[in-house]
């Protein structure tokens, strides 16, 4: 009983002797649960620790077209075992398809898909005005990307961009984050607030809401209010992120897997002509929603 209760406290299914069973039975078993479980069931006993660490359970936490995206990768992507494949994916955006623009890089939670989509990437009003827009070199680890887009002044205000939903893990709830930082100097963003909006050429509406980029950062673990898309007074607030950068929330979208679908993302304010300076754009993050 005492084995059978720590088993049901480390994700596993209850009401069996666990331990019993032949080492690829309980791999097989836990590869049905999630990374965080069998990261868990490794602390059970050393008999679980080799089969929770077997690649039978972590090939099935990786994407199923893993070994395209490592032909595809500019990284050097040779581990030893899956589980070694699956962190590393999971704490290190790797560029893909000989590209200097996106990043992928996977949920540690979830195995999902994640991408980090830079400005450069982006559709931006006026980006190309020198005296709108300057793009500015960071590099690492200061930012992820070698090039950011910092705001000179501008009265419209327009940023957008698009990916293919393919790209993405199906069947999964996303939602898109701009990544950002303000000088000291920046003003013209509290009155009016930008509009953002998000949504999917396959159906699903379009997520809208507006953002205010200058409000005070939640901290790392605190959470906004939970707003349904309708409550059309939410205003999205930003987080502090470890890497010293902030992140605000556009909108959500689900990812229903179809081919030819397409993610399509905005953040504008084109009518009142308030101009607006200081804002330095890193890029989009997409990522699965939380809970």
């Amino acid at each position: 009983m005492a084995k059978e209760r720590e088993g049901e406290r480390n994700g596993l299914p209850s009401g069996v002797d666990m331990s019993a069973l032949p080492e690829g039975c309980i791999s097989e078993i836990v590869s049905w649960t999630s990374p965080k479980d069998a990261c868990r069931a490794c602390v059970v006993s050393p008999k679980f620790r080799k089969a929770a660490e077997s690649d039978v359970v972590w090939v099935r936490f990786l994407p199923s077209d893993y070994e395209s995206i490592s032909a595809r990768s500019s990284d050097s992507l040779n581990f030893s075992s899956k589980k070694e494949l699956y962190l590393y994916l999971s704490e290190n955006p790797i560029l893909i398809d000989d590209s200097k623009k996106k990043r992928l890089f996977l949920d540690k939670l979830s195995g999902k898909k994640c991408y980090l989509l830079p400005a450069r990437e982006l559709t931006i009003e006026s980006g190309d005005i020198l005296s709108y827009w300057k793009w500015v070199s960071l590099p690492p680890p200061e930012s992820r990307f070698p090039e950011v887009a910092e705001l000179n002044f501008v009265a419209l205000f327009d940023i957008s961009g698009k990916m293919s939903t393919s790209m993405l893990s199906p069947k999964t709830s996303y939602a898109a984050y701009l990544v950002y930082k303000l000088t000291k100097e920046a003003f013209g963003f509290d009155r009016p607030r930008l509009r953002a909006s998000v949504g999917t050429t396959g159906g699903g509406g379009v997520y809208e809401q507006t953002v205010g980029l200058d409000l005070l950062a939640l901290q790392q673990g605190q959470q906004d209010q939970v707003v349904l898309p309708q409550q059309q007074q939410h205003t999205s607030r930003p987080k502090e992120r470890e890497d010293g950068w902030l992140e605000i929330e556009l909108g959500q979208f689900f990812n229903g897997g179809g081919e030819d679908d397409e993610l399509q993302f905005g953040l504008k304010e084109v009518k009142s002509f308030s101009v607006k300076s200081g804002l330095i754009v890193a890029g989009i993050e997409i990522m699965p929603t939380k809970g």
